[in-house]
C-alpha cells in the first residue's frame, strides 16, 4: 500500500502566533515520519496555502525553517481550507498510487480537518499524525485527536520497515 504524508500550512504567515516550543515538537514528529516515508519510497507532499499572498508578502508564506524539505518532495499550492478543493492534489496522489494519507500541520480545526474530510470524500484512507498537527487552541487539537483516526510514528516505523 502506498502512503503519502501531507504537511499542511506550516508556513510563517499561518503559525506566527503558535509558540516555537509547540512548533518544534510538531516538526520533530513530522520530520521523523517524512524521513521514514522518503526512505521507503513513499511521497511527501507539502501543502502551501497561498491565499492572500502578494509579491510583498511572499517571504512570509514560506515554510517554517523547522520543516525539512527534500528535493524529492512534492508541493501543492491551495487557496482554500480543503487542500483537495480546486487543486491538483487528488491527481498527484493518484499518479503516485497513494491510498493511505497521513496528515500533519496547521491548523487542526481548519485546513487539517477540512483536508481530512476531503480525503475521505475522494476515497482515500486518512489518518492524523499523532503529535504532528497543531493549532492556536489546545481544545481543537484534543477534539481532532478524539474525533479522527490517528497514527503514531512507531506504527509508521513498523509500516515502512523493509
Amino acid at each position: 500500500m502506498k502512503i503519502a504524508l501531507l504537511i499542511i500550512d506550516l508556513q510563517y504567515q499561518h503559525v506566527r502566533d503558535v509558540p516555537t516550543s509547540k512548533l518544534d515538537r510538531v516538526c520533530e514528529h513530522v520530520n521523523h515520519v517524512s524521513n521514514l516515508l522518503r526512505a521507503a519510497g513513499h511521497p511527501v507532499v507539502h501543502i502551501k496555502d497561498i491565499e492572500g499572498m502578494s509579491e510583498e508578502t511572499r517571504e512570509s508564506y514560506e515554510e517554517i525553517e523547522q520543516v525539512v524539505v527534500d528535493p524529492s518532495d512534492l508541493i501543492v499550492t491551495k487557496e482554500y481550507s480543503n487542500a483537495f478543493w480546486q487543486t491538483n492534489l487528488e491527481e498527484v496522489l493518484k499518479q503516485h498510487g497513494v491510498e493511505q494519507l497521513i496528515l500533519a500541520g496547521y491548523a487542526a480545526e481548519h485546513c487539517v480537518l477540512f483536508t481530512y474530510n476531503g480525503a475521505v470524500e475522494r476515497g482515500f484512507s486518512p489518518v492524523l499524525l499523532q503529535n504532528g498537527f497543531t493549532s492556536r487552541h489546545e481544545d481543537t487539537i484534543a477534539a481532532a485527536s478524539r474525533d479522527r483516526n490517528l497514527i503514531s510514528y512507531p506504527v509508521v516505523e513498523w509500516m515502512t520497515r523493509a
